[in-house]
């Protein structure tokens, strides 16, 4: 963790004045997939998947564009900036019938032929008023899981309080060790600018 991001952790968290709560945070089901629908940059990343980021100078900002493909359905593309430089990434999601939550069974690269996001167990939008979101994504093939909690902002900054909403779910996520703050180079974002 930069030093940074560790005296930023240190002033929220005991600015926060809340109790970590038990279990997984809960995602709103008034959701209005339309305003959420478009472009995103990720701004911050928290994950217990070993090996996602690339080393921190090769790190970039990522980004998302999400679009309701038909009723109960999305089509998310994501673009990280990874140890072979950047790259993307599209699911179509269903949503479950009994749940707030997307889910697939498989996903293509934005190039075609398969690719790692085969197995997305859920992707909730846990908080959002259109202009940013804190998104849970979870992932797993064979009898791995992995959390993954991403900040999404319209613009390539985020305001303090989106910023520590995402530390205290990371908290809540057991998380925060590895909750990281993406440089301002947009240049892997842009790729996939619609």
């Amino acid at each position: 963790m930069r030093p940074g991001l560790l005296v930023l952790v240190l002033v929220l968290v005991p600015a926060s004045g809340s109790q970590v709560q038990e279990g997984h945070p809960r995602e709103s089901h008034t959701l209005n997939w339309d305003k959420f629908s478009g472009f995103w940059y990720i701004l911050a990343t928290a994950t217990d998947a070993q090996g996602f980021l690339p080393a921190r100078d090769k790190r970039k900002l990522g980004a998302s564009v999400v679009r309701v493909h038909r009723v109960g359905q999305l089509r998310v593309l994501f673009a990280f900036s990874r140890s072979k430089g950047c790259q993307s990434q599209e699911v179509t999601l269903r949503k479950d019938g009994k749940k707030p939550v997307f889910r697939n069974t498989c996903a293509y690269s934005a190039g075609g032929g398969w690719k790692g996001m085969k197995g997305v167990k859920g992707f909730h939008v846990l908080s959002t008023d259109y202009s940013y979101g804190l998104v849970y994504l979870r992932l797993g093939r064979a009898a791995r899981n992995y959390k993954n909690l991403l900040l999404f902002d319209r613009q390539n900054v985020s305001s303090f309080q989106s910023l520590k909403e995402f530390m205290d779910t990371c908290d809540i996520l057991e998380l925060s060790k590895t909750a990281v703050m993406l440089p301002k180079d947009a240049s892997c974002a842009h790729t996939i600018l619609p």
